[in-house]
């Protein structure tokens, strides 16, 4: 194909664990005591059945805009990395009283959580001039 670039193996990897969130997103209204956290409360009934979906589809949007190197996937991951930041904070700050996890958890869960959309928006940002 002409003019065609490889995405790499970074941003493959990024998009299909994006696209796997989405699908965790639009299970959680079906799994037991799966819930949707949104600016740091757990959602419970027709909210968490109704946002966890939406976010599934902004997901796959994302994932797709990665996989085929759209122009609107770079600021949808530095909004995303913000999203991840804020819920995470806000969640810690709404929920005070609940057990706190190893530290080792915690490490991985915010290494993880930050760093996979804040990694795919360094690369989609040094690949800018590829996208289209």
């Amino acid at each position: 194909m002409a003019g065609w670039k490889s995405r790499g193996a970074a941003l493959t990897i990024f998009a299909i664990l994006f696209g796997l969130l989405a699908i965790s997103d639009f299970a959680k209204p079906v799994m037991p005591d799966a819930n949707f956290v949104f600016l740091g409360h757990k959602l419970t009934g027709h909210a968490n059945a109704v946002m966890g979906p939406l976010f599934g589809i902004l997901l796959l949007v994302f994932a797709y805009g990665i996989w085929t190197m759209r122009r609107y996937a770079l600021p949808v991951a530095y909004i995303f990395t913000a999203w991840v930041v804020v819920n995470m904070v806000l969640y810690n700050l709404n929920n005070p009283n609940l057990p706190q996890p190893p530290l080792y958890f915690a490490i991985g869960t915010i290494a993880l959580g930050v760093g996979v959309p804040l990694a795919t928006a360094i690369i989609l940002s040094r690949r800018q001039a590829e996208l289209t």
